[in-house]
């Protein structure tokens, strides 16, 4: 076992740096069930990753805290990790004996877990997050009960509902105070009061007592303190939702954090709704204790009814363009995080990604879902401001900073773009010239961006030279970096659909060979035979451009046959790489 430097913070922490620690990360990830290489169908690929988390290439990340990475892998039991799995051990024993009936199953189901829990004890590398995952799947798999919390939810949200719909309620919400009762401008009170009703709602949703309405409504009155304390965190989330920004309304992630809870939620979602914002609500897949599930609503008529001015999108891997018309059409949206267990962005759904990577703000609750955003010396790429109440009943506010290097292409700056790309094809088809469009291998060869690159850059500098009167358009001079493959297919449609390209021309075999001809080199093994059939993305493209083809039937296609072109179906998330040829699995990678 290599012996762990003497790391003071895991961004210390690189792949090929040294072979035997490398050795150890990887061990770190397949024991966690987390490894991409190992199981690409149920792992986030690192380029999905970094929808979510700002890393570089080499950059390990582990979605845990600093001290809890540190401590497994140094691969020994400190009493404090000990602790840490036993209180994961002891919460499930109660999960069991509390849901299982059957006396022989519960033993069964017991035993089996003990076996399990004591490898993972031997071992002290599973994250204990991940040691719960495995044993609810344990006793899910064993009993048959997919959600033993069902009625104890159930009974959370009608309690919080209660609430809501009190006189008692409505007078904490909407009480006004002293400092609004002079004001030099409307627009200037409208905001403060509208971020004051914010405050109060976001305070009183973590109170955990909504089942003892003189204990709640006690506690609500301390909130008027609470907001004073922490004027600092509030501070920054006025400045976020202050119309002064000029940037317009918000995309808000909302990630919850228990049932009864969501009900008061819901009330600060349709605050912000009101306000003009637009909010993505995601929720557990499956049976993680109290946390509100996708499909809590078919046994849950009151949240049923809470949910009904929803859009409630069930696709686990929607596309750039779907979501993004989604979330245009309906500014209230849930999705499922494609999960059973704490924030893991290796779990995650391609949606959950995606909306992550368009929304301008995460608002993570709960204590677990701080220890995965705020006690990781990573930074996201989207600010989050995390919120709970401590086991002391205190009130924590965190707000935490997109990394400053991290650049979001919102759809108008990509759709800017777009609209640039095709003011020149309109001006070249204006002068009487012909407009071509190249589609071509960009990103299908690990490792040879850059070649693939050079490569087509050659071949349309050739390709001008020869023809007179021809506008080439070559999607290599357009890219920018920070721009991931998602941008890009989203902002290339939108070219390729304006009806202005003539001839549409896919790579082929001859023109690579002659690439590499004119640059006076070898075709390289890895080049050897490849053409546009290669790549997801021009795949894509003849998809598209058949169909433009439908609409202008003077569009002339000109490279490889289309039917050599589908044997490839899914686009790599976020990559310029393909996923497998035709056994491409399009399941939920949950």
């Amino acid at each position: 076992m290599p012996k762990l430097k003497d790391y003071r913070s895991v961004l210390d922490i690189h792949r090929g740096e040294d072979p035997a620690m490398d050795a150890l990360l990887l061990h770190f990830m397949t024991e966690n069930g987390l490894e991409y290489t190992i199981d690409p169908l149920k792992n986030a690929s690192a380029e999905q990753i970094r929808f979510m988390v700002a890393c570089e290439d080499d950059t390990f990340y582990a979605p845990c805290s600093d001290w809890m990475l540190l401590q497994l892998l140094q691969s020994r039991m400190s009493p404090e990790l000990q602790q840490m799995y036993l209180q994961q051990w002891h919460r499930f024993v109660r999960l069991v004996r509390d849901s299982c009936n059957d006396p022989d199953q519960r033993r069964k189901i017991m035993n089996l877990a003990r076996y399990k829990f004591r490898m993972i004890m031997d071992s002290c590398i599973t994250i204990p997050s991940r040691v719960m995952k495995r044993l609810i799947t344990i006793f899910m798999s064993q009993s048959g009960i997919d959600d033993p919390h069902r009625k104890r939810k159930q009974q959370a949200n009608a309690q919080a509902a209660k609430i809501v719909e009190s006189t008692e309620w409505d007078r904490f919400v909407n009480a006004c105070p002293e400092s609004f009762h002079t004001c030099r401008r409307m627009d200037d009170l409208r905001f403060e009061m509208d971020f004051l009703e914010m405050q109060r709602l976001l305070c009183a949703s973590t109170l955990g007592n909504f089942d003892h309405w003189s204990e709640f409504f006690q506690d609500c009155g301390k909130v008027e303190q609470e907001l004073q304390q922490h004027e600092d965190i509030f501070h920054e989330l006025h400045r976020q939702f202050s119309p002064k920004r000029g940037s317009g309304p918000l995309r808000i992630l909302f990630l919850p954090y228990n049932s009864g809870g969501l009900i008061f939620d819901l009330q600060l979602i349709r605050a912000l709704l009101r306000w003009g914002h637009r909010v993505v609500l995601a929720l557990k897949e499956g049976f993680y204790f109290d946390a509100p599930s996708f499909w809590d609503t078919e046994h849950d008529p009151l949240l049923a009814d809470c949910f009904k001015d929803a859009r409630v999108i069930s696709n686990v891997r929607i596309s750039k363009n779907e979501l993004l018309r989604e979330m245009r059409e309906h500014p209230f949206v849930i999705i499922s995080d494609g999960t059973r267990e704490r924030l893991n962005p290796y779990r995650m759904s391609v949606t959950l990604a995606r909306v992550w990577k368009e929304a301008d703000l995460i608002m993570a609750k709960g204590q677990e879902n701080y220890r995965r955003t705020i006690l990781t010396s990573h930074s996201f790429t989207r600010d989050i401001f995390s919120y709970f109440r401590g086991e002391n009943g205190k009130l924590e506010l965190h707000f935490k900073p997109k990394a400053s290097w991290a650049r979001k292409f919102s759809e108008s700056d990509i759709l800017a773009k777009a609209e640039a790309i095709i003011a020149d094809m309109r001006r070249a088809s204006a002068a009487g010239n012909t407009v071509m469009f190249y589609s071509g291998i960009v990103g299908s060869i690990p490792g040879q961006t850059s070649m693939a690159i050079e490569v087509m850059n050659t071949f349309i500098r050739y390709l001008r030279s020869r023809l007179d009167g021809v506008y080439i358009i070559n999607p290599a001079e357009h890219f920018e970096e920070g721009m991931d493959a998602d941008d890009l297919m989203y902002m290339w449609e939108k070219v390729q659909r304006s009806g202005f390209i003539n001839v549409w021309r896919f790579q082929s075999v001859q023109d690579i060979e002659r690439s590499f001809e004119l640059m006076n080199r070898k075709v390289p093994p890895v080049w050897a035979g490849k053409d546009a059939t290669y790549s997801t993305g021009c795949t894509k493209e003849m998809n598209i451009a058949l169909d433009v083809q439908r609409r202008h039937r003077e569009l002339q296609i000109i490279g490889p046959s289309p039917e050599k072109f589908f044997r490839r179906r899914e686009y790599g998330v976020g990559k310029f790489c393909d996923v497998a040829i035709e056994d491409c699995n399009e399941s939920s990678p949950l």
